[in-house]
């Protein structure tokens, strides 16, 4: 039977691989890439950081590769045993079968890469669609995290659907037809306000040329299902969210989450630019070191 695969054609496979490769020889710490064997899936997970720091599990933005957004947070590397999965059926060394974030499959897969590590309980922070993941796991099995951080989070609200359909979906469509520079500066342009590195740039682009999107965002997380979460969790949003606006994020958060502890908003847009991640960082071991 043939595998499941998520990309277009096996030369975008090699080049999301070298964007990967590329992005973790320029880390300046030392890593181990270890594979787990899970009921979902072979799961490739970087892990760092000192062996007897406290467990941090950090799971990667959708459709984007995992050293991309685990870059956004190496501060915390020193200190805590990072542990950052690829996301199966997202861009990445981990299978490419997909898992629905609308059930407990991820749950389950969390559960399973803790036991392969032996982690009982740990902290986790996720951006985008990794906040939506971590939601899924405090709906199932909320006595598996100390504390939460989301990043622009998925699962909770979400921004306006014509909107994204006018500024990401149709310059999207334009890019693929024609690869023009210009559609693509566009699309990275509102995702980032304006900050977007060359290089990130230049890797989404690839990822929209030749990964199959994710187009399924997570489930919207219910107060019911929160009601067993009694983890501190810190939000932090941005105002210029063109897909989880602060505006929608706040009262949503606020209605859901039953021990949110601290709620950020920047004036940034879905992708941080360099500035707001030293700010996002203070607030992330300021949390960590009151609730952690």
């Amino acid at each position: 039977m043939e595998k499941e695969t998520i990309y277009k054609n096996d030369k975008g496979k090699k080049i999301i691989s070298e964007h990967y490769e590329n992005y973790i020889e320029a880390f300046k710490f030392e890593y181990e890439r270890i594979y787990v064997d899970t009921s979902y899936g072979k799961t490739h997970v970087l892990v760092a950081g000192p062996p007897e720091g406290k467990p941090i599990f950090i799971f990667q933005g959708g459709n984007c590769i995992n050293p991309m957004t685990l870059s956004w947070f190496l501060p915390l590397i020193g200190q805590y045993r990072i542990y950052a999965p690829d996301t199966i059926g997202h861009p990445g060394y981990s299978d490419e079968n997909r898992m629905s974030a609308k059930d407990d499959s991820f749950a389950h897969w969390i559960a399973e890469l803790m036991h392969n590590f032996n982690v009982e309980r740990s902290a986790f922070i996720g951006p985008s669609y990794g906040a939506g993941i971590i939601l899924r796991l405090a709906t199932f099995m909320p006595e598996k995290i100390d504390c939460a951080v989301l990043v622009s989070p998925a699962g909770i609200k979400l921004g306006s659907k014509l909107k994204m359909m006018k500024d990401i979906l149709l310059p999207l469509v334009l890019f693929n037809a024609t690869s023009k520079e210009k559609y693509l500066n566009q699309i990275t342009g509102i995702m980032s306000d304006g900050s977007m590195k060359e290089m990130d740039k230049k890797i989404i682009g690839d990822v929209f040329k030749y990964v199959s999107l994710e187009q399924d965002m997570p489930k919207l997380t219910e107060k019911s299902e929160l009601e067993n979460y009694q983890s501190p969790t810190l939000v932090i949003t941005g105002k210029k969210d063109i897909f989880f606006p602060e505006g929608k994020l706040n009262k949503g958060a606020q209605e859901i989450i039953p021990n949110l502890k601290a709620y950020k908003a920047y004036d940034m847009g879905h992708f941080p630019s360099e500035d707001y991640l030293v700010k996002i960082n203070e607030d992330v071991i300021g949390f960590l070191k009151t609730y952690y």
